[in-house]
């Protein structure tokens, strides 16, 4: 009997990178794997990824969510409804206090938050009400990590000062994901599988990485079932994706004459262990997330030298390992 000769799915390929939306393609799934594959990273990234939200409100002189202020257009559940709709970044796992104090005739925006070093708003122009006469506003915000949904049943676990409004938290970073699926020839057969991934997050975390942490939050789950090493496969995982070039990205093209017979575009793709660099260069820019000859073509000169344990000895490594492949950096 004839071995069954095995065909596996190209790597993730960038379609579109555009702010916070990214459409990812991998190719070459045997039929039925790309609904397997789409709906199994669809459901990880919606659940499975941090992010920040309010978990809590303290509102100057409202001592409940169903109150008024007097001098302010919204009641208060509908205030608290738009402080669910900011989005923000929130540095270190410790939950964070940030005020907001306004007198009125004013709009407020989430602009007139005053966060901290550890709290960045991503949307500062997300409307929370109108102060249409004389009167002051004063709230504070108390912002927390955490994965998926929460119910503010859940926060309220300990005394909380008299005031303290709970909400319900939405912690993922993703506005909506979504895949499709067709199919595509691969040899003789027309029914293997092209699965299209379109992401879009709310600027905390970009498209690229929540595929990325996806596939290895997949990747750590089915390797603790078979106890085999995840560390190294997600590793891989981090320095597949290949992002389309730009005209002035593109590296100069082999010449004819080279005797290689490797195209350019694979030259690229090879990881960056396995090119001769030495270890200390090689350490530093892995830590530098450059994990391909690609990523180090991209780079100007400058750009390396800002990469600790990179200087002048190690450009010359590089320049040197380049041009071995007809390569240089980037002008």
């Amino acid at each position: 009997m004839s071995q069954q000769t095995i065909i596996l799915p190209s790597k993730p390929k960038a379609v579109l990178e555009e702010g916070s939306k990214g459409v990812y393609e991998i190719d070459g799934l045997v039929p039925g794997y790309g609904y397997t594959l789409g709906n199994s990273l669809r459901r990880i990234i919606l659940s499975s990824l941090m992010g920040a939200a309010v978990t809590a409100v303290k509102i100057d002189g409202v001592s409940h969510e169903f109150a008024t202020i007097d001098g302010v257009k919204e009641d208060v559940i509908v205030i608290l409804l738009n402080l669910k709709n900011i989005r923000f970044n929130l540095t270190g796992d410790e939950a964070q206090k940030i005020t907001l104090s306004a007198k009125g005739p004013k709009v407020i925006t989430a602009a007139d938050m005053k966060s901290n070093s550890f709290v960045e708003v991503m949307n500062p122009e997300q409307y929370i009400c109108e102060i249409t006469g004389k009167a002051s506003l004063d709230i504070e915000l108390t912002i927390e990590k955490g994965l998926g949904f929460v119910s503010k049943d859940q926060h309220h676990k300990q005394k909380a000062e008299i005031g303290t409004i709970f909400l319900d938290a939405i912690f993922s970073p993703i506005r909506r994901v979504s895949y499709d699926v067709e199919e595509m020839r691969v040899g003789d057969k027309t029914n293997f599988n092209r699965l299209r991934m379109t992401i879009e997050t709310d600027g905390t975390i970009s498209p690229r990485e929540a595929l990325e942490k996806s596939v290895s939050t997949m990747i750590e789950q089915l390797a603790a079932i078979v106890s085999v090493n995840s560390q190294e496969i997600i590793d891989e995982v981090q320095a597949t994706f290949e992002k389309p070039m730009t005209t002035e990205e593109k590296a100069p093209s082999m010449s004819s004459d080279d005797d290689s017979g490797e195209d350019v575009t694979d030259v690229l793709k090879n990881r960056i262990d396995t090119i001769g660099l030495s270890t200390r260069t090689l350490n530093a820019l892995s830590a530098a997330n450059i994990r391909t000859v690609g990523g180090i073509a991209r780079k100007k000169v400058e750009d390396l030298l800002e990469i600790d344990g990179i200087g002048d000895k190690g450009i010359s490594e590089i320049k040197e390992i380049l041009a071995q492949f007809n390569l240089s950096l980037k002008d």
